[in-house]
């Protein structure tokens, strides 16, 4: 890919894909790579707090491939629509206190979610001014979620390692980036931030569970995109 980045800025003079952004509708495919983590709030509960520290999430690597149909609105607007699929597995932290560590040698330190998000973003895309074979962009939008692999239904959680959530997520998205015009095809690179509007906790009666007052999503991603 830097190499095809490299050859379109040796050969800046010459302005590839001229009318491309004058087209009503284009499609194209974008893949990425995203670092997701859960967001969540230590619980304020006193009978929690005497076993458990605290409970934290750390960002995590997953995979994300959509399709892509854009709408152009102007000479500086696009309306996209990016459906596709995100796998992700996120995980929880235990800090367990030292008594409660000694009474029950076979806690968990570390829980893990595993997530198959069918995904439904939309975003406005500016455009600035296109210089040469380059052209920078902002986003901002949304974004619907289902979890095919989401746990919510499971009725055996306090026998198994899972935490349950909710299958359906909410978010609103940001992000920035660079399409590069290059002698057949559009190609960017993009980075994003999502930020979940949902909680997506279920409540179980467990401490695993009880230690976290809600839980919702924050995801970063590196994404490219192929346009023709």
């Amino acid at each position: 890919m830097l190499i095809l980045v490299s050859v379109s800025f040796a050969h800046g003079q010459v302005n590839y894909l001229a009318s491309f952004d004058k087209k009503k509708i284009h499609y194209g495919i974008q893949i990425g790579y995203t670092q997701s983590k859960f967001e969540n709030a230590y619980t304020q509960d006193d009978e929690v707090r005497q076993s458990l520290q605290n409970t934290l999430s750390y960002y995590t690597p997953g995979f994300h491939i959509a399709v892509l149909a854009d709408f152009r609105l102007g000479n500086y607007f696009n309306f996209r629509l990016l459906p596709g699929l995100t796998l992700i597995n996120r995980t929880f932290n235990y800090a367990w206190t030292d008594a409660y560590v000694q009474q029950h040698h076979g806690a968990d330190a570390k829980r893990s979610v595993e997530s198959v998000y069918g995904e439904i973003p939309f975003d406005i895309k500016f455009r600035a001014f296109r210089y040469r074979n380059f052209r920078p962009y902002l986003t901002a939008g949304g974004s619907y979620g289902f979890d095919f692999a989401s746990m919510r239904n499971n009725k055996n959680n306090n026998d198994q390692s899972i935490i349950r959530l909710n299958t359906s997520d909410l978010r609103y998205t940001t992000g920035v980036g660079f399409d590069f015009y290059l002698r057949y095809v559009k190609f960017a690179i993009e980075l994003k931030m999502s930020f979940g509007l949902s909680d997506l906790k279920i409540e179980d009666d467990d401490l695993y569970t009880r230690s976290i007052d809600y839980i919702n999503t924050r995801t970063f991603m590196l994404s490219f995109t192929f346009e023709g």
